[in-house]
């Protein structure tokens, strides 16, 4: 048997974040390989097993245990065992260990352990002393990685679709920082093309409109919000009436710059408003001028992965970029793609999956070789094909994961809200955040996957209920915070930070309902490694909404049972014990709600 003490503090190895060692599951996991270890040295198990994909994990069921681990399941054929034989041979030792109570075998192999109530004492000390660092980790080892999100086309204001692309691309490279990666927030100007010439187009009618000239019904095409008024105004101030009188060939590059500026400035203002700062914007016509499409696709040439040829006519209904004649083609068919991609039109322009793949290489040559696109749901067929192009373009090192955001539909007491006056067709993002909030559009829209449509009613995300998530997490701080300072008035001079509270006694937390709440604690390390690996934010909240659950059933069993409220006169060392878990809670769940850019409340209003 091994010497390891689960209880003691975990080293974290060398170079990692000095709060790496929160993870319990990593000492857990340890444990269980040094005991296979010790069997292979006794001659119960062959040498040399890869232990790779042993894991040490909680339970589905909390009825199982604590924790389970796979050992067995997974040694039983490189071992030539039956995974029942190494399972009864590893919980004879496991149950040796220090602090487990039990160990069992359950189905072909699983075993399932539990622990010992100190054990889970020690670990909201753990919570404690790390205070707000609580949580970090450096899984990430400072690896550069892009996230770019939001990446709206330059062409009117951002709508409630474009916040929840806003929300999780932000919350995600907030969620990649507190596991120790070295972000990049970028957002990629949609700046070139057809959609940008017909901007000008229609800024150059309000243009018009602000000289004075009645211009009857918007054509057909051309874009009809409220908000390209302003733009007109703007032109006609600055530039009076010189441009009106102009063919379109010599105003078109000037109105449609000047257009394409003061939409994202307001684009700029709609995400401060949402609390988003990207570090980095990126222009696309300013790729395509300064030659950037010409060197990734002779970069694509010289590795063998463009040709000319002609594409069969693919079964069902044509793509938008087939054409039945030669064309230039890359071989994304080579990199897991179903067919190979035009690079060229017929006019001899690059097509626009050209441009991306230009904007991909770009941001390889930047030091980016983990790329991740936050992407509207019609961006659907987009995937493949520039996962494809990834992988030619870095050569195999670069690896692109891309985020598709399913639609928000919005309601309002269960009613469709559809549109905003000043859009004209949709609901921008600023008539959302100014109707509810910034902290609970950024909550709300990390409740479900991404690829998950949303609904959003204006009226249930105000209510003050355990049916609105955003107030029922942020109600669970708040009452932390309210129980903390209730204690500073009944306890004078006692020492109630979070240092202070990880030196007392927890003898006195003995009840399964604070248990719950620790083990609940314990697990948010682990969390956030998993959600930062698998690039999946929204398990913050439901993370946060089993810690809240947990704590509101305890505040409120201590309504029924006086030996679970939290301050207790007659009791000192016991009401410390379990303001040390409430301030744990206050710590915990601000975490989560920070990796939202959501401020944790004091108190509710």
């Amino acid at each position: 048997m091994s010497d390891i003490d689960l209880a003691a503090p975990v080293q974290p190895a060398a170079g990692t974040h000095p709060v790496a060692e929160a993870n319990l599951f990593h000492g857990l996991r340890r444990a269980v390989l040094a005991e296979i270890a010790s069997m292979a040295a006794a001659g119960e198990l062959p040498p040399g097993l890869d232990t790779g994909r042993v894991a040490v994990e909680p339970p589905r069921e909390a009825a199982h245990g604590d924790v389970t681990t796979n050992a067995a399941m997974v040694l039983a054929k490189p071992a030539a065992r039956k995974p029942r034989e190494i399972a009864e041979a590893l919980v004879a030792r496991l149950r040796a260990l220090p602090h487990v109570t039990g160990a069992e075998i359950a189905g072909p192999g699983f075993i399932n352990l539990r622990l010992a109530d100190g054990f889970w004492r020690e670990r909201l000390r753990v919570v404690l002393r790390a205070g707000t660092a609580y949580g970090r980790c450096d899984i990430g080892a400072g690896r550069a990685v892009n996230v770019e999100y939001v990446s709206a086309n330059p062409t009117g204001p951002l709508h409630a679709a474009h916040a929840r692309g806003a929300v999780i691309g932000d919350a995600l490279a907030n969620l990649l920082e507190v596991a120790g990666f070295a972000v990049t927030r970028e957002y990629y100007i949609n700046d070139a093309g057809s959609q940008v010439d017909t901007l000008a187009r229609s800024a150059f009618l309000r243009y018009r409109e602000a000289l004075g000239e009645a211009i009857g019904k918007i054509p057909e095409g051309y874009y009809p919000g409220e908000y390209l008024k302003d733009v007109g105004q703007a032109l006609a101030a600055k530039h009076g009436p010189a441009l009106r009188d102009l063919p379109e060939a010599q105003w078109l590059e000037t109105v449609k710059r000047f257009a394409v500026d003061a939409l994202m400035a307001e684009v700029r203002e709609d995400l401060r408003v949402l609390g988003v700062r990207h570090a980095v914007f990126t222009s696309e016509r300013a790729m395509v001028e300064s030659g950037g499409v010409e060197r990734a696709v002779d970069w694509l040439k010289a590795h063998g992965d463009v040709y000319t040829g002609t594409l069969e006519p693919p079964k069902g209904k044509l793509p938008d970029d087939w054409e039945p004649r030669p064309q230039l083609l890359f071989r994304a068919t080579r990199y897991g793609d179903e067919i190979d991609r035009p690079l060229q039109k017929s006019d001899g322009s690059w097509t626009y999956f050209a441009n991306d793949i230009a904007y991909h290489h770009d941001k390889f040559r930047r030091g980016f070789a983990e790329m991740i696109d936050v992407l509207g749901a019609d961006h659907g067929g987009y995937v493949k094909r520039m996962q494809a192009a990834v992988k030619a373009i870095t050569e195999g090192k670069g690896a692109l994961d891309v985020k598709l955001c399913q639609l928000v539909h919005l309601m309002d007491a269960g009613k469709p809200v559809k549109m905003s006056k000043r859009a004209g067709t949709f609901v921008t993002l600023r008539d959302v955040v100014e109707a509810v909030g910034k902290d609970v559009v950024r909550f709300i829209m990390l409740t479900r996957r991404n690829d998950q449509a949303l609904e959003f009613d204006y009226a249930k995300v105000k209510e003050q209920s355990r049916e609105n998530p955003v107030f029922y997490v942020q109600y669970a701080h708040a009452r932390a915070r309210s129980v903390l300072r209730h204690a500073a008035e009944e306890l004078p001079g006692a020492d109630l930070s979070a240092a202070g509270l990880a030196s007392c006694d927890l003898a006195a937390l003995q009840a399964p309902e604070e248990l719950q709440v620790i083990k609940i604690m314990a697990d948010w390390p682990r969390l956030v490694e998993g959600a930062a690996e698998a690039h999946e934010p929204h398990r913050v909240a439901f993370y946060l909404a089993d810690l809240a659950a947990a704590f509101h059933g305890l505040w409120n069993r201590g309504k029924d049972d006086a030996r679970l409220r939290f301050i207790q006169a007659e009791d000192r060392a016991g009401t410390l014990a379990r303001l040390a878990l409430v301030q744990a809670v206050a710590l915990v769940a601000a975490a989560g709600l920070r990796v939202f850019g959501v401020e944790p409340v004091e108190e509710m209003r």
